[in-house]
């Protein structure tokens, strides 16, 4: 088999932020070897940055074994999925005017960096069937995780007709087809979590029908109890909720529920572009987890300062070549 990428970071990405990667990836690879399980936590906008190309053959090739990501993660890449040709990038973003901004808004256009969602495609488009699906739930007395209702849409069929890119190209229907374990915690703070709440403020909807980020805990809970035999790594693409939450499951069972044969996480690495400093989660080095019972002394730990968006596909191409 040629290993195209595998060679060129190995001859290349000797030193810095570059040997790191190269170690990261190595150390993902012998997890996998010896029957480790992996979390790949999603932070920022990595489905509007369209990782879903690389990490979709992730999944369908068992590289990773559960997510957890933000709201905006798990509806960005439907997003992308239905209304990609509405998108515009903004190259020159760095220079845009607040009244540059103020008329990307007046056209219907959400910025992320250098990229614009379209509301009415994008947001609209998947509002119209997630809304009934929501209601048809509450009506049969059904209540289903955020990323549940997310699978149901995508399998249901009724997107097809919006299919703007190569379905092989979306992580979330890779994900969906596996029925892969999601954790998404703060759903809430998302462009569908925020219509939720609207029909919930209007009445038309309850609540307790979307189950909560607690039900999501349990849930980690007892999937890390049930597949943590061989170990569990967690690889971090960015910082916040997205990271910290699942993160936290270990000491929870530790500490909180006096299970003490709970096995730390078995590899750690984080992508970040935060500066290490002043408190912050998502600035915080791999050895400071170690106090807060997350990591083991001699747990394996990475972090690549760098940008995840060329991070991330190099070390996912390199275990794709294994």
């Amino acid at each position: 088999m040629k290993k195209p990428i595998t060679n060129f970071i190995e001859k290349y990405f000797l030193h810095f932020n570059a040997a790191a990667l190269v170690d990261a990836a190595k150390g993902y690879e012998e997890q996998l070897n010896k029957g480790s399980k992996m979390l790949v936590s999603l932070a920022g906008a990595m489905s509007t940055a369209e990782l879903g190309k690389i990490f979709a053959e992730m999944i369908r090739k068992d590289k990773v074994q559960i997510i957890s990501c933000t709201g905006a993660n798990l509806e960005e890449d439907i997003m992308n999925l239905v209304a990609h040709s509405h998108y515009k990038r903004v190259p020159n973003y760095r220079d845009l005017t607040p009244q540059d901004e103020w008329n990307l808004l007046e056209k219907g256009l959400n910025r992320v960096t250098d990229t614009c969602i379209p509301e009415e495609e994008a947001f609209r488009r998947i509002q119209e069937h997630i809304v009934k699906i929501w209601k048809d739930a509450e009506a049969k007395g059904e209540r289903y995780l955020p990323h549940e209702y997310m699978y149901k849409l995508l399998l249901s069929g009724v997107l097809e007709q919006y299919y703007e890119i190569d379905l092989k190209n979306s992580w979330m229907y890779a994900a969906a087809e596996k029925n892969l374990p999601i954790v998404c915690p703060g759903w809430e703070d998302s462009t569908m979590g925020n219509i939720f709440a609207s029909y919930v403020l209007k009445g038309e909807l309850k609540a307790s029908t979307m189950k909560s980020g607690i039900e999501y805990m349990t849930f980690l809970a007892d999937w890390y109890t049930e597949n943590s035999t061989n170990g569990i790594g967690f690889f971090q693409i960015g910082g916040g909720i997205a990271g910290d939450f699942p993160i936290c499951v270990v000491p929870m069972l530790y500490q909180d529920m006096e299970r003490t044969d709970t096995p730390f996480w078995s590899y750690f690495c984080q992508i970040s572009d935060s500066t290490t400093s002043y408190g912050s989660y998502s600035g915080a080095v791999p050895n400071e987890k170690i106090t807060w019972g997350k990591l083991d002394i001699d747990t394996p730990k990475f972090i690549i300062e760098s940008d995840a968006t060329i991070v991330a596909p190099l070390i996912f191409a390199y275990l794709l070549e294994m």
